[in-house]
């Protein structure tokens, strides 16, 4: 592997850091303290060409590689988790699962638009009593005519009141945690019968729009499953792979933001006569951060050139999206700690990073579930069996 940034890559990668800098860094503490979620920087992003970054230029993307929308969404998280969940969840979960799965008639009428920002994505799985269970889910999709029509709840869904388009899974055949009986459907705002309402007093990544969407009888089109019916769970999961992507990608950004902060205050604060970073308990976190971001970059950029080459990475995704948070959960603590009762205040932006860090513990897979699936590769309970069908291999063709 290369792991020096094409020259396109840092180009992306500084246009990104100038953007944050400028848009994001000096209103995020306001954002986050209120708990408004500012939409602004949402067509900020679509005019930079951040909204479809790896979708295929002949459906309105920029055409680049997968290891560049992680650069993305490193530079997004270093401004705030926030706008790299939105990033997230409009292009990983969304916008990629529809260019994998999705029909051509399905790619013109939702990705383009998508892919150039006229439309938000957003993704729908997790039920108040099916998380990590996805077979708990109780939304129902039965078939009727020319249409499905859609029944149940999904919560903890980001961007609840901000998008269009929903990704929704549900079932259409008998329950009983049947994987099988699970299909996933492009739903639309607009609809009848559908409604959203926000989650509000989360502990952290509070300037995101986070919260419940509704179905009461919506008419989902029969040309809106995506797939076939029975291959919602297989498409969730490839949903997954590329979610947990851009999540471990973000955490890099949380580490770096934690290190920068970190040591900026190393070089103001004195105690002892000396500058704090003299001091080697303190060096010792410091060293830590270093060492946590340089490793989940790795893993990464590991995971993104299997994705370049279409390759199915579930397993290497896995572990980059566990190791990944688990770093900057630590770096944000750490972050916290060389700060003192001053990291306990929000006169300093680490106390945001810490509580900010934790939902994507726990999100797209708990660390839990990611320490049972790497136990069970290494034990070899567990293989990558190929899905129908895997993302395009980079370069697109046109």
């Amino acid at each position: 592997m290369d792991f020096a940034l094409t020259e396109e890559q840092q180009m992306v990668q500084k246009t990104v850091r100038q953007f944050v800098d400028a848009e994001i860094m000096p209103n995020i503490a306001e954002w986050d303290a209120q708990g408004h979620f500012e939409h602004s920087i949402l067509d900020k992003m679509a005019e930079l060409g951040l909204m479809g970054i790896c979708i295929p230029e002949k459906y309105g993307g920029s055409g680049m590689d997968y290891n560049t929308l992680a650069i993305v969404c490193e530079e997004l998280e270093r401004g705030d988790t926030t706008f790299r969940t939105a990033a997230s969840v409009h292009t990983g979960l969304n916008s990629m699962t529809i260019l994998q799965w999705g029909s051509e008639e399905q790619k013109q009428k939702y990705l383009q638009p998508l892919a150039s920002g006229e439309k938000v994505g957003a993704f729908g799985l997790t039920e108040p009593n099916a998380g990590s269970d996805v077979a708990a889910m109780n939304s129902t999709a039965t078939k009727e005519g020319d249409y499905y029509i859609l029944n149940g709840s999904k919560t903890w869904i980001s961007l609840c009141d901000v998008a269009d388009y929903f990704l929704v899974f549900a079932y259409t055949g008998e329950k009983e945690g049947k994987h099988s009986s699970i299909s996933a459907f492009i739903v639309e705002r607009e609809w009848q019968g559908f409604s959203s309402k926000a989650i509000k007093g989360k502990l952290g990544i509070r300037a995101g729009n986070t919260g419940e969407i509704f179905f009461d009888d919506v008419k989902v089109p029969k040309e809106n499953l995506l797939g076939e019916e029975g291959e919602g769970f297989k498409i969730a999961m490839s949903a997954l792979d590329n979610g947990r992507f851009t999540v471990a990608a973000g955490a890099s950004g949380l580490i770096m933001a934690s290190l920068e902060a970190s040591v900026a205050y190393c070089h103001e604060r004195k105690t002892f006569g000396k500058e704090i970073g003299k001091h080697q308990l303190v060096q010792q976190m410091i060293a830590k951060m270093e060492a946590g971001l340089q490793m989940s970059r790795l893993l990464v950029f590991k995971a993104g050139e299997l994705k370049n080459k279409g390759v199915r990475n579930t397993r290497e995704t896995s572990l980059a999206k566990w190791q990944a948070c688990n770093f900057a959960n630590e770096a944000a603590n750490d972050a916290v700690q060389v700060h003192g009762a001053y990291g306990y205040s929000n006169e300093y932006p680490v106390e945001r990073y810490l509580r900010n860090s934790k939902a994507p513990v726990i999100y797209e897979g708990t660390r839990e579930i990611h320490t049972v699936m790497q136990a069970r590769y290494a034990l070899g309970e567990t293989e990558d069996k190929p899905l129908r069908e895997m993302l395009p291999a980079w370069p697109f063709e046109e």
